[in-house]
C-alpha cells in the first residue's frame, strides 16, 4: 500500500507569497496616507474652532481680527490652542477676507513644516462667511474638502 504525503506543494506557497506581498504593496501606501489624514484631522478641527470665533468677532465688530500667534488668539478670540500640538504657529490674518494659518509639525514629512490655510470671505448679499481650505505646499490629497 503506497502512503501519500500530506502538505503543500511549492507552487502552493509561492502563490502564497506573491498574494500576501501584493496585498502589502497596496495596503501599505494607503494605510500611511490615512494615518497622515487622521493626525491632520486635529489641525483642521483647531482651525475650525478658531474660524467660528473669528466669524463671531467679524459680526459683532464688522471686520475681521488679527492675532499673531497661539497666545494672541487665545487672548484676543477665546480660544484654546495649547492642546493643539501638530500646528507649531497659528495665525489670523484680518483684512478684507479672515486667513487662519497653519504651520504643521510632527505628522510626517510629507506635511511637516508646511502651510495649511482656511479663508473666509463674505458675501455682499448678506454678509455671510465662506470658508475654503487651501496649501501652497501640501499635496492636494491632504487638504480637507469644503
Amino acid at each position: 500500500m503506497l502512503r501519500r504525503e500530506k502538505g503543500f506543494t511549492l507552487i502552493e506557497l509561492l502563490i502564497v507569497i506573491a498574494i500576501i506581498g501584493i496585498l502589502a504593496a497596496i495596503a501599505i501606501p494607503m494605510y500611511k496616507t490615512q494615518t497622515i489624514k487622521a493626525k491632520l484631522t486635529e489641525v483642521t478641527n483647531g482651525m475650525s474652532n478658531v474660524a467660528s470665533a473669528v466669524a463671531a468677532f467679524y459680526g459683532e465688530n464688522n471686520y475681521f481680527p488679527t492675532a499673531g500667534d497661539k497666545t494672541a488668539i487665545k487672548n484676543s478670540l477665546g480660544v484654546a490652542t495649547d492642546a493643539l500640538t501638530r500646528a507649531s504657529a497659528l495665525q489670523v490674518t484680518g483684512g478684507a477676507s479672515a486667513e487662519i494659518k497653519a504651520t504643521i509639525f510632527g505628522i510626517d514629512t510629507i506635511v511637516d513644516n508646511k502651510h495649511l490655510l482656511l479663508t473666509g470671505t463674505t458675501s455682499i448679499t448678506d454678509q455671510s462667511i465662506t470658508w475654503q481650505w487651501s496649501s501652497a505646499d501640501i499635496p492636494a490629497g491632504y487638504i480637507p474638502r469644503k
